[in-house]
């Protein structure tokens, strides 16, 4: 089954000192379907890990990409339009293009399935094929 992937996700992967790093790698490992990064996450994720982790880093999910590991994908037409639409349905939220890019590609890849550590807008907005998303890594009862 297809899996969206977040930002902060790849990101705690690629820093030793982040706390999340180990329970992202498990989510990664024990995954069997395709991995999936809307283009504007995979922009998100090249900045972040190039201003936050370093160019290796950066480097290192490039190839990762080149290598087919992880699969960005464009949003056509159509669904920039459904992102306009659900900006103003979640306006309280302010959700925008990076978050609304995964729920309209879930809804193409006909998944609830993502991995993220913003809990709060994928409790919140509901997946265009009904439903609630899945958010991976599974927090532990230890875990905030």
């Amino acid at each position: 089954m297809t899996l969206i992937v977040d930002t902060a996700p790849i990101v705690a992967l690629a820093d030793r000192h982040d706390d999340r790093r180990g329970a992202v790698s498990r989510a990664l490992q024990l995954e069997r379907g395709r991995l999936i990064v809307p283009a504007p996450i995979s922009a998100e994720i090249d900045y972040m890990l190039g201003s936050r982790v370093g160019r290796q880093a950066r480097l290192s999910w490039l190839q990762d990409v080149a290598n087919g590991d992880f699969e960005v994908q464009c949003l056509d037409f159509p669904e920039y339009q459904a992102i306009v639409t659900l900006e103003n349905r979640y306006a309280a939220l302010s959700p925008g293009l990076a978050d609304l890019s995964i729920v309209v590609l879930a809804q193409r890849f006909n998944t609830r399935r993502v991995l993220t550590f913003d809990a709060r807008h994928f409790r919140a907005i509901t997946p265009l094929q009904g439903g609630q998303f899945e958010i991976l890594p599974e927090r532990r009862e230890s875990e905030p």
